[in-house]
């Protein structure tokens, strides 16, 4: 049963992703955080989330802007050198309630917050604070959304874009968390990936054709309901879990 379930959280929350370019991978690390160990959670939801983003940003690749990608990198690259000379690894009420706040992020107002992808210095920092989020809390989405909120780009360039740096930030959490699993056994049998893979790149595909058929508005507008409902329900989870402690 707990294999159904994540086959169909892969599929469901892939084409989530799809069409919002996030909220998908805030999901499907709740429900693998339900079922596994955080540091195989974290290896499992990396994989996953590198197929995800990187079928959607091949379905978009016209639209991908290369030049905030390549600074975003830089800034991805320095996080996971400084992750080097850390171990970090949250327990599971913890998890969920850094899961659930991290949304918050994108209702800051942005008169308080200028932050532009398309800046090379916020871009450069957009790579840091997002992968060293990511591989805390397994997901950092609404906090990477923060830096295209002001972009002139259109809701198909955001996503693209958006897929391209998650590809690189769920590669550092993978190299981060990879060995602490192994080494605890954590790992899951990894024949059901077979079956994961190609149902996370349908769901990404089908997502994307209802990508096109939104408006600008309704894509931010959707975009933020929804993860702050999920976000909701993880801030929840944790404060229940730490009370029952």
């Amino acid at each position: 049963m707990p294999i159904l379930i994540l086959l169909l959280s892969v599929f469901a929350t892939a084409f989530i992703s799809g069409v919002f370019g996030m909220a998908g991978g805030l999901i499907l690390m709740g429900v693998l955080a339900l079922i596994l160990p955080v540091s195989a959670a974290m290896v499992v939801h990396g994989i996953i989330q590198f197929v995800s983003n990187g079928w959607r940003a091949v379905l978009l690749v016209k639209w991908v802007m290369w030049q905030p990608l390549a600074i975003y990198l830089a800034g991805s690259l320095s996080a996971g050198a400084v992750l080097l000379f850390l171990t970090v690894e949250l327990d599971k009420a913890w998890l969920f309630i850094i899961l659930g706040l991290t949304p918050g992020l994108i209702w800051v107002p942005r008169k308080f917050v200028h932050l532009d992808a398309e800046r090379p210095a916020h871009a450069v920092l957009c790579g840091f604070v997002v992968t060293g989020l990511n591989v805390i809390s397994g997901v950092s989405g609404p906090l990477l959304d923060v830096f295209f909120t002001e972009t002139k780009a259109d809701r198909r360039a955001i996503v693209a874009t958006k897929a391209a740096t998650q590809v690189i930030s769920h590669t550092v959490k993978i190299g981060y968390y990879i060995l602490p699993a192994i080494a605890a056994g954590a790992l899951p049998q990894t024949h059901w990936l077979l079956i994961a893979i190609p149902l996370s790149m349908l769901g990404t595909t089908l997502g994307a054709r209802v990508l096109d058929l939104m408006s600008d508005v309704q894509f931010r507008n959707w975009t933020k309901w929804i993860v702050t409902g999920v976000g909701a329900i993880y801030v929840i989870r944790g404060v229940l879990t730490l009370s029952g402690s």
